[in-house]
């Protein structure tokens, strides 16, 4: 093929992008037909692929929007109300080149991440997230209440350019949680404990301090790794400690809420362990309870 170059595609990506300003004025303007919907959602695509285009012949990151070609079914998106700006995720992911930053996790339905689906509740508090929905032809079936984990559908999902970020979930025939997201030089990530990491840093950054950072760190490798994963014996240990270490603090890690809590929350449900919790695990369960981004978690594990 032919190399474009790229004060051509800059052209192009002008000139579309006049010609899709003009529509947005129509659909903002009046009464919005259906047609037009259509016609602006192969607006977005094509202007995505245009961006992605230019980006490549400058030698950025291409932007990769939709890591697996076969999926079957696509249900729901959500809007956040409330939203920080552009400049934060920025700062965090690298500069958009003009396609929507999507995050996209493959999970097992067997096995649903609930921490992420606690995180994504948290991150639509922070950011106008256009939340969506898979199934991948490597699953049969799906329960109901995985295809609407992330929320209702919202009216304007049809409009790529009013949202700060992507949040794509497949439900998926894989061993364990697997993250992609379209920024240059990065790898998958997998395992929910490093998903859950990295989600939890386009909310707040780890203590500055050394210890306090390891001890975040530790709480949630052992909510993962023993109380979800381990033994019987293992379970009942960690429970005590959660138990002793929640009579000195408020919260897992400390006086503040962290990742530590989200996922030690999450694993204690997932275990079956919390009706049989002692005193201050159980008050623990009701505080995080009553921050109101957990009911994802516990609505799966009814």
């Amino acid at each position: 093929s032919t190399l474009v170059p790229s004060c051509r595609i800059s052209s192009i990506v002008g000139t579309v992008s006049t010609w899709h300003r003009g529509y947005r004025a129509t659909i903002n303007n009046g009464k919005v037909d259906p047609a037009v919907k259509a016609l602006q959602a192969r607006q977005d695509v094509i202007i995505r692929k245009l961006y992605e285009l230019k980006a490549a012949a400058e030698g950025l990151a291409k932007i990769v929007t939709t890591p697996d070609a076969d999926l079957d079914l696509t249900v729901g998106s959500s809007l956040a109300l409330q939203s920080s700006s552009s400049t934060d995720l920025d700062t965090l992911l690298g500069k958009n080149h003009g396609a929507l930053r999507d995050i996209v996790i493959n999970a097992n339905p067997s096995q649903p991440p609930l921490s992420l689906l606690v995180l994504h509740s948290l991150l639509c508090q922070r950011y106008r997230v256009l939340s969506t929905v898979h199934v991948h032809s490597s699953v049969s079936n799906v329960p109901p209440q995985l295809l609407s984990c992330l929320g209702a559908p919202h009216a304007d999902s049809y409009a790529r350019h009013l949202f700060q970020l992507g949040f794509t979930l497949i439900w998926k025939d894989v061993p364990k949680p697997q993250m992609k997201f379209s920024i240059q030089n990065m790898c998958p990530i997998e395992g929910e404990a490093n998903v859950a990491r990295f989600l939890y840093k386009l909310l707040a950054p780890y203590p500055s301090d050394p210890g306090a950072a390891t001890l975040v760190d530790s709480w949630v490798d052992t909510a993962f790794f023993q109380l979800a994963k381990g033994s019987a014996k293992k379970r009942t240990a960690v429970l005590r400690a959660l138990n002793s270490a929640l009579g000195r603090n408020p919260w897992m890690a400390g006086p503040e809420f962290s990742l530590a809590d989200v996922a030690c929350y999450c694993c204690v449900l997932q275990s079956g362990s919390a009706s049989a919790a002692a005193a201050n695990v159980q008050r623990w369960i009701k505080s995080c309870e009553n921050l109101g981004h957990f009911s994802p978690a516990k609505i799966l594990t009814q």
